[in-house]
Order: C-alpha cells, then structure tokens, then sequence
C-alpha cells in the first residue's frame, strides 16, 4: 500500500516540476523574444514603421500646416523687420548690412519651413542610427541560457515534498503572467513612442517656422529638443531592457529557487517602471518642454 502512495506521490512530483520547469523556460523564452523584438521595432524609422500612416503624415504636414506656417513667417518676417527698423532709431542710423541680414534670415526661414518634413526626419534617422548600433551589442549580451540552470533547478526540486512544489508552481505562474503583462506593456510604450513621432511630424512645419526670430525662436527650439528625447527614448528603450536581461541571467543560478522567482517578479515590475520613465527621462536630459 505504501508503495502504491510512493507511486503516485512521485508521479505528482514528476508533474509538478514538470509544470515548474515549463514556466521557467517560458518565461526566459519570452524575455528572450521581447528583447529582439525590441531591437527591432525600436529600430524601425517612422517611414519603415508603417508606410501608409507616414504617408498620411507627410500629406497633412504638406498640404495642411505648411500653409500655415507660411501665414506664420509672414507674421514673424514682418514683426522681424518693424523690429529692425525702430531698433535702428526710425530709420536714421540704417546700413545695408542689416537688410542682407533681413533678406538672409528670409531665405533660411522659408528653406526650414520647405524642407521641415526631411530634416525632422533626419533627426530620427540618427536617433535610429544610435538605436541599431546598439541593439547588436544589446541583444547579443541580454540574451538567457538557463538549460544549465535547468538542470540545477530539476535536481533541488526532486528534494522537495509536493506541497512545496505546489507552491512553486504557483508562484512561477504569477511571475509568468506578470512576464505577459509586461509585454503588453513594453506593445504600449513602443507603438505609442512611434504615434508620438508621427504626432510631432505632422506639425512641424509651424515650430520650424518661428526659428529665425529672436522672441519666438524658443519654439523652434524646444521643438528641436523634443524631435531628439524622442529619437534618443529609443535607445534608453533598449538599455533598461539588457539591463533587465542580465539582471535576470544573474540571478537564475540560485539555489534559492524561491527567492530567485520573486527577485525576477521585483526586476519585472522595476522593468516596467524604468519604460514608463524612458520619455520623461529623455526629455529631461535634452531640456526639452
């Protein structure tokens, strides 16, 4: 009779850590797999992203803010040269030089507003640029092997009674959901990072068309500033993840499984805050509003 209960306590064991060996290996798989495809939707430039909207983008900045932005640098143009003109004591201390500058300051200003979708663009290709040079680096260091660990783990586990491997699996499933719902959260903060570029590419003929004047450069300015926290949010996008990564490599190795699967729980909800914080923190080093 005992060996009867020996049978089928074995076999529960079997299953359970069966069912404990599976969460692991899910759970690195998707760590894994988030980290490439990280690398490759962070490393997408607007036009790659998705063409059709970008194309519906570049038409609206065409054919609807640029003729705005045009009535704009009128405005600006003709505050800029009753400006000069009262500055210079109505017209009695005038030199030739201040119209060259005038008719200079003209020119950059409908060549910023004409050109404005491709140099915004070409601020996001070095951002791009930054982001793919790193993500073979990246993706090649953050990358988990725990097949030996595995092994490890099998043989600490068979020591274990069922209701402690009950438990185990009970808390690799929750670290597994969490691991889910962190991919749903990295889906969020990567598709809404490109939506915020098309955002901003849609209007940037207006801010572009305040540069050239010295009240209202500011705009142009800080909008600037926004198109390179956002080019650059990408690569602190793909930091905090290699560091997550070898964060969790770390810490597989350890005897302690239990301690081991709640650290990877404490890493996954550290992980999902540090990419919520990837945009302001972005946006705080380049002083951009």
């Amino acid at each position: 009779m005992s060996s009867i209960k020996d049978i089928i306590a074995d076999w529960f064991q079997e299953i359970l850590i069966g069912i404990v060996n599976a969460n692991l290996t899910t759970m690195f798989d998707d760590v894994n797999e988030k980290v490439g495809t990280i690398a490759e939707q962070v490393g997408k430039a607007p036009q790659d992203w998705n063409v059709d909207i970008f194309n519906m983008i570049k038409s609206l900045s065409n054919n609807v803010i640029i003729p705005i932005a045009g009535i704009i640098i009128t405005f600006v143009l003709c505050y800029e040269l009753i400006s000069m003109i009262t500055e210079k004591n109505n017209m009695h201390d005038v030199d030739t030089f201040m119209f060259f500058k005038y008719f200079f300051k003209m020119w950059v200003a409908v060549y910023l507003v004409t050109h404005t979708f491709d140099i915004t663009m070409a601020i996001f290709d070095l951002g791009q640029y930054v982001v793919n040079q790193s993500a073979g680096v990246i993706t090649s260091t953050a990358r988990i092997d725990i097949s030996s660990s595995l092994q490890a783990m099998s043989e600490t586990m068979e020591s274990m009674g069922i209701g402690e491997l009950a438990q185990l699996v009970l808390e690799t499933t929750i670290v597994s959901i969490c691991m889910k719902i962190l991919a749903v959260i990295i889906t969020v903060i990567v598709y809404g990072r490109m939506i915020e570029i098309y955002l901003y590419s849609s209007v940037s003929p207006i801010p572009f068309a305040t540069m050239t004047n010295r009240e209202w450069g500011s705009i142009g300015t800080n909008y600037l500033k926004g198109l390179i926290a956002l080019g650059m949010q990408g690569f602190f996008i793909m930091v905090c993840m290699a560091i997550y990564a070898v964060l969790v490599q770390g810490i597989v190795v350890s005897e302690d499984i239990h301690a081991s699967i709640w650290m990877i729980a404490a890493y996954t909800i550290l992980l999902g805050y540090s990419l919520f914080k990837t945009g302001s923190l972005s946006k705080s080093i380049f002083h951009a509003h």
